[in-house]
C-alpha cells in the first residue's frame, strides 16, 4: 500500500498548476511585514477568489496619518472606485493578500512595510515621484463589492458581470439588429445615458451606433440576459448613444437584452442577406434543415422596385397550398435554399437575392425581369430529415441508393456538379454502415461504391480539380489496380492538370488488361498527343527570344495571343449498367466527346495563365525544349 499511496501522491503533484507570478511574489512575505485593523466588519460568509472583480476606495496614510493619496472625493480624489481583477490586473502585494480575507461591504486598514507596497523590488505598479515608496503605510480599503467577471478584452478595458442568466446560446453579432434597455453611469455613479422607459434602444451590430466596448460586451449576451459591463475609455467611442466621451474616464453599462433579430450575411459581400422577421421554434443552428430535407414553405417573391412588386405568392398563385421540394437537388433557386436551410420551423425571413443566386441561372417567372434583384418573404411551415438506412435491408438500401445516384446523375448532366458531388458524397459516407451478408451483395456492393467515387472523380473534373479527381480515381484503383474506367478516369484527369507521361501510362496500361478498351484508349492518346504538342507550341512561342540574346542583354518572354485553350472531355456519369463482372466497361459505355463549347467555368479559372497550367509538368516541358540545365529563378 506504501508504494501505491506514494505513486498516487507523485500523480496529484504532477497535476499541480504551474506557480503564478503572483505566487511566486507571495513568498516574499515575511511575519510583521502586513498587518491588518478591522474598522466595518463586512457581510456574507465569501471572500474574494482569483477570478473575481474587486470594487474598492482607497485612502494611504502615513503613520502619523497624513493623506498621502485616495480615492474618496472629500480627501482629494475624483470619488471613483477602483476596479481590479484577482490574478489579473497589477496590484501590490498587500493587496493581494489583504482582499482574500475581506468580506463585502467591510472596511479594514492594513500597514504594509514598503516591501509589501510600491517599495517592492521590480513592482508591476508604479507610482509619481515623490511618493513615500520606502515608508511604512497605512491603507484604508473598504470592499465595497466583488463579482465573477468575463474578460472581454485582454487589457481588462471591457469587463461583463452577469445578473440575471439569458435564454439559448445564441449571440449577437453583425449584421443583427439588437433591442435593449440601457443605464449609464460614471464610475462615480452619475447618470449617462438612460433608456429604460418607452421602447428599448434599437441598433445594428457593427454600425457603429453604440461604443465599442458595449458592443463587445453585448456580444457575449444571450436574449433575455441582463449583465452590467465596465467598459473604460479606450473603448468609449463616439457614437449616437454617447457622443461626447472626452470627459469620461469609465462607463457602467446595466443592460437587459430584449430582443435581438438574427440577420445573416450568406454570402459574405453583402448580396444575399437573410433577416429573420418572426422567431420560430428549437435552437440554431441545431434545429436548422442543414442536411437534405423534404421542405414545406410558403414564400412570397417580389421584385425590389418602388412598388415592391409580387410575382407570385404561394397562398394565391398556388391554391394556397405551401410549396414542397428536397434541399440538395436544384429545385429551387440557389439564394433560396441556402437561406431556407438556415431556418426554424416557423419562422419567417425576408431574403434579399441578387440575379446570379436567383433567376438568372434558374427558370425565371415570365414577370421576372433578367438581372432582377429579388426579395422573398419565406415561411418554412416543417421539414422531414432525409430517412437514414436504420432498418432497412441490403434490398431496401440499393433501392434507395439508386434513388439517390439518379438525382445525382440528374444534377451532373444539369452542370449542377457540387450538388451531384454531395448526393455521391452523401451515399459514401453511408456505406460505411452498410454490411453485406454475402458474396454476391459484396459484389453489387463493390461495384455501387466503385461507381460513386468515379462520379465524384468526373464531378471533380468538370469544376476544374483535377487533382482531387485523381484522389477519387485512387479509391477504386487501390481495391482493384485493373479496374479499366477508373484508369480511363484517372488518365484524362492527369491530362487536364498537365501529367501527360501519367496520363499516357494510365491509357496504354487500359489496352493490356482489355483489348475492347482500345479504340478508347487510342482516342484518348490522340487527344493527349494533341494537347501536349498544343502547349509545347505555346510554351516555345512564350519564350521566344528568351535565350537568343547575349550575356548581359535583357530579353522579355513573349506573349501568347492564343490564349489557354484547354481539352474539355465530356465525362458520362456511370448509372452502373456498363460494367461486367470485373468492374470493366464495355467499349461503348466510354465517350470521348469534344464539348468545348461546355468548358466548365470552375476548370477555366484554375488556369490562370500559361505558367499556371504548364508547372506540373515544367520539368518535362524544359527537357523537351532541351533547357533542362537551366535555372529558373
Amino acid at each position: 500500500m506504501g508504494v501505491d499511496e506514494d505513486s498516487e501522491q507523485e500523480f496529484k503533484s504532477q497535476k499541480k498548476k504551474p506557480a503564478s507570478d503572483d505566487d511566486k511574489r507571495k513568498k516574499k512575505i515575511t511575519p510583521g511585514s502586513l498587518m491588518k485593523a478591522l474598522m466595518r466588519p463586512g457581510s456574507g460568509e465569501k471572500t474574494p477568489s482569483d477570478g473575481d472583480q474587486v470594487m474598492y476606495h482607497c485612502t494611504i496614510r502615513t503613520l502619523d496619518g497624513v493623506v498621502v493619496e485616495s480615492t474618496r472625493a472629500e480627501l482629494g480624489g475624483n470619488g471613483t472606485p477602483i476596479r481590479q481583477v484577482l490574478g489579473k490586473s497589477k496590484m501590490i502585494l498587500g493587496l493581494l493578500e489583504g482582499f482574500p480575507t475581506m468580506f463585502s461591504g467591510e472596511v479594514a486598514m492594513f500597514k504594509m512595510k514598503p516591501e509589501l507596497h510600491y517599495g517592492e523590488e521590480n513592482c508591476p505598479v508604479t507610482v509619481a515621484d515623490g511618493f513615500p515608496k520606502d515608508d511604512e503605510l497605512h491603507f484604508e480599503i473598504e470592499l465595497i463589492e466583488f463579482s465573477k467577471v468575463k474578460v472581454i478584452s485582454e487589457d481588462l478595458g471591457v469587463l461583463k458581470k452577469v445578473t440575471v442568466e439569458g435564454q439559448g446560446w445564441e449571440t449577437p453579432r453583425e449584421p443583427y439588429e439588437v433591442k435593449v434597455w440601457i443605464l449609464a453611469k460614471s464610475g462615480d455613479g452619475k447618470l449617462i445615458v438612460s433608456h429604460t422607459q418607452g421602447e428599448p434602444f434599437f441598433f445594428t451590430f457593427g454600425k457603429s451606433e453604440v461604443p465599442e466596448g458595449l458592443e463587445m460586451g453585448m456580444g457575449t449576451m444571450s436574449r433575455g440576459e441582463k449583465a452590467v459591463i465596465y467598459v473604460t475609455n479606450k473603448y468609449l467611442t463616439q457614437c449616437p448613444l454617447i457622443p461626447t466621451v472626452e470627459s469620461i474616464e469609465e462607463v457602467h453599462f446595466e443592460v437587459e437584452l430584449v430582443h435581438f433579430v438574427q440577420v445573416r450575411d450568406v454570402l459574405g459581400d453583402g448580396r444575399l442577406i437573410k433577416r429573420r422577421i418572426h422567431d420560430g421554434r428549437g435552437e440554431f443552428p441545431m434545429d436548422c434543415p442543414l442536411r437534405d430535407s423534404l421542405l414545406h414553405v410558403h414564400y412570397k417573391g417580389m421584385l425590389l422596385n418602388a412598388e415592391k412588386t409580387v410575382f407570385y405568392d404561394t397562398k394565391v398563385d398556388n391554391n394556397g397550398q405551401p410549396l414542397e421540394f428536397r434541399s440538395g437537388e436544384g429545385l429551387v433557386p440557389e439564394g433560396f435554399e441556402m437561406c431556407t436551410r438556415l431556418m426554424l420551423p416557423g419562422e419567417i425571413a425576408l431574403v434579399t437575392c441578387p440575379p446570379d443566386y436567383a433567376y438568372d441561372k434558374f427558370p425565371r417567372p415570365a414577370n421576372v425581369p433578367q438581372g432582377a434583384d429579388i426579395q422573398w418573404e419565406i415561411e418554412l411551415l416543417d421539414y422531414e430529415k432525409q430517412k437514414d438506412w436504420t432498418g432497412f435491408n441490403f434490398r431496401e438500401i440499393m433501392e434507395d441508393v439508386e434513388k439517390i445516384k439518379g438525382t445525382g446523375n440528374r444534377l451532373f448532366k444539369e452542370g449542377k456538379y457540387e450538388l451531384a458531388k454531395a448526393k455521391y458524397e452523401h451515399v459514401l459516407r453511408e456505406f460505411n454502415h452498410v454490411n453485406p451478408q454475402d458474396d454476391d451483395e459484396g459484389k453489387e456492393f463493390s461495384n455501387t461504391r466503385n461507381l460513386l467515387h468515379l462520379n465524384v472523380a468526373a464531378c471533380f473534373l468538370k469544376m476544374g480539380e483535377p487533382r482531387k479527381s485523381i484522389e477519387a480515381c485512387n479509391k477504386v484503383l487501390d481495391a482493384n489496380p485493373v479496374h479499366v474506367k477508373a484508369l480511363y478516369r484517372r488518365g484524362m484527369a492527369y491530362m487536364s492538370a498537365g501529367d501527360f507521361e501519367e496520363a499516357r501510362e494510365d491509357f496504354n496500361k487500359m489496352m493490356t488488361i482489355d483489348k475492347s478498351s482500345e479504340s478508347t484508349a487510342k482516342a484518348a492518346l490522340v487527344s493527349l498527343n494533341k494537347e501536349e504538342q498544343e502547349l509545347h507550341k505555346r510554351a516555345r512561342k512564350q519564350f521566344k527570344g528568351l535565350f537568343d540574346k547575349k550575356p548581359g542583354e535583357i530579353a522579355e518572354a513573349g506573349v501568347s495571343d492564343t490564349g489557354d485553350q484547354v481539352l474539355d472531355e465530356s465525362h458520362e456519369i456511370d448509372d452502373g449498367d456498363d460494367l461486367d463482372s470485373n468492374g470493366k466497361p464495355a467499349t461503348a459505355g466510354i465517350h470521348l466527346q469534344s464539348n468545348k463549347e461546355n468548358v466548365p467555368q470552375a476548370n477555366a479559372q484554375t488556369r490562370m495563365g500559361f505558367l499556371s497550367g504548364l508547372w506540373p509538368s515544367g520539368r518535362r516541358f524544359f527537357t523537351a525544349l532541351g533547357l533542362e540545365r537551366c535555372t529558373i529563378l
